[in-house]
């Protein structure tokens, strides 16, 4: 029963052994993953195809300016009977017509201005959501990463343990079969064993998960991941920094700037409402009989008109619309200053977190140090009688206590250094990985200027009619310059080598 056992406990050993192995074939980088997910990342080609319809709201909102040419045919035909008459009288009668229409809109009072810097602000703001969505992805790209890598090496940890004491059981029983110790010390051993062998299916479970989380989000199942390059560079040096890099850079705070920017041009166009128009219209049309049809003989009519609207009365229904826009718009500036007390909130949260993971990779280290001497001394006082196998096994499960939590600390670390450069507006994948290609959210936005539609004559139409309406301001990344770093990312542990 006990060598059964025993087998079970090394073959469970050297599956995982395999597993580790097999995954080492393909090696792979933290850039590699950021690369791949950058590029094929479900959510944020999502995003990015979202923010090129929203695009599609300022040349929509342009159109106002342009023309509309309408065009109409219409072929009639009745028959009129005359009743009490002999003979009876029946009277039919056709006609055809076709019209072509054109309007050209001159002023509207703001109201189109008002529109395209409405779509404008919020293709802007857009834009700082995909980067908001882009510093999520590569967080979550980030810290499955470093999951992994702590993973893979917790499960290392557990089979040395595992070695070690069955180890340790091998030699508790060819002492007891010598006389040296007692039956309670080899059953102590035999009780550490199988506890160590249900941690190391724990272990293989969570690292099975972590790869599960590696692949939805990278596209492509881990192998041997190299060590997270240090990104400490990116760090600002103080917290009092990243608050100031948090004004400029954080897409949550100019997300909601632009949004603002968006409800101040749409009371300006509820304004506009208020406001007369003036557009010019010409119709051509033509007319005759439908049958038979000779368009030769048809008549032609030509008019042509400058029409001026002045709203005179609505009900109170547009003063209510500025009413309404008007407090959105107070609401899109309260928006801005609780964005900003979010921001300053999650920065703080995510520093104190650096600051507590630096902190604890040095107390951790220590640790590590002091537990294996512990743990080595006392294997050697257990062969000379002065420790007894209870004192080995406490040892040894300090040691790989110490160790778990080492790399726990350098885990916890580097996602925190992510956290805050998600904060600041840095974590994207310009900073991360220079070389790749990127994405230019403003390509499709610049495309859609001189396209399909255009006009010539809307340019100054467009500038007398934004006279009194509001422009997008677009807000400048006001970058703040970093120190060196205090502390870049350390290095792999001697164990971890």
């Amino acid at each position: 029963m006990i060598m059964r056992r025993r087998s079970r406990w090394l073959a469970a050993v050297s599956l995982a052994g395999l597993s580790l192995s097999v995954s080492a074939a393909s090696a792979e980088t933290l850039a590699e993953a950021i690369a791949m997910a950058y590029a094929s990342n479900p959510t944020l080609q999502a995003q990015r195809a979202q923010l090129r319809a929203l695009d599609e709201n300022w040349y929509q909102a342009r159109a106002g300016y342009r023309p509309t040419l309408s065009a109409s045919a219409r072929a009639t035909w009745s028959e009129t009977t005359i009743p009490r008459t002999d003979p009876l009288v029946d009277i039919e009668s056709n006609s055809g017509s076709a019209v072509l229409s054109l309007n050209q809109p001159i002023y509207t009072g703001g109201r189109v201005s008002s529109a395209v810097s409405a779509a404008e602000a919020d293709s802007l703001s857009g834009r700082e959501g995909l980067r908001r969505v882009e510093a999520q992805v590569l967080g979550q790209v980030i810290q499955s990463y470093v999951d992994v890598r702590r993973d893979q090496e917790a499960l290392r940890i557990r089979q040395t343990n595992v070695a070690v004491l069955q180890r340790q059981l091998d030699e508790s029983r060819a002492r007891f079969e010598v006389g040296e110790i007692t039956r309670t010390d080899v059953a102590q051993s035999e009780a550490r064993l199988a506890a160590a062998v249900a941690l190391l299916n724990s272990a293989q479970a969570t690292l099975a998960t972590s790869r599960a989380i590696y692949e939805a989000v990278v596209g492509q199942a881990p192998g041997d991941l190299a060590a997270e390059p240090p990104i400490g560079a990116l760090l600002p040096g103080s917290i009092e920094q990243a608050w100031d890099l948090a004004e400029s850079g954080s897409p949550v705070v100019r997300a909601a700037e632009y949004a603002e920017q968006a409800s101040r041009a749409r009371v300006a166009g509820a304004r506009a409402e208020q406001m007369p128009t003036v557009s010019l219209q010409g119709q051509l049309g033509y007319s005759g009989l439908a049958s038979p049809l000779h368009t030769d003989a048809y008549s032609r009519a030509l008019s042509g008109a400058a029409v001026v609207t002045v709203p005179i009365f609505t009900g109170g229904q547009t003063l209510s619309r500025v009413r309404a826009a008007t407090e959105r718009n107070t609401v899109d500036r309260l928006g801005v200053e609780n964005a900003r007390r979010t921001v300053r909130q999650n920065i703080t949260q995510s520093w104190s977190a650096l600051q507590a993971a630096r902190s604890n990779i040095d107390a951790t280290d220590k640790q590590v140090r002091a537990a294996r001497i512990a743990a080595e001394g006392v294997v050697q006082e257990q062969r000379v009688g002065l420790r007894t196998t209870i004192d080995v096994l406490n040892a040894e499960q300090e040691l790989r206590a110490a160790e778990l939590a080492q790399i726990s600390a350098r885990r916890d670390e580097y996602v925190a250094a992510a956290g805050v450069l998600g904060q600041v507006g840095r974590l994207q994948a310009g900073y991360l990985v220079p070389e790749i290609p990127r994405y230019d959210p403003a390509a499709n936005f610049n495309s859609l200027r001189v396209t399909w539609g255009w006009t010539p004559w809307e340019v100054p139409i467009s500038g007398v009619d934004g006279v009194l309406v509001p422009k997008p301001v677009v807000i400048p990344d006001r970058p703040v310059p970093l120190p060196p770093a205090p502390r870049s990312a350390p290095e792999d542990t001697p164990a971890q080598k």
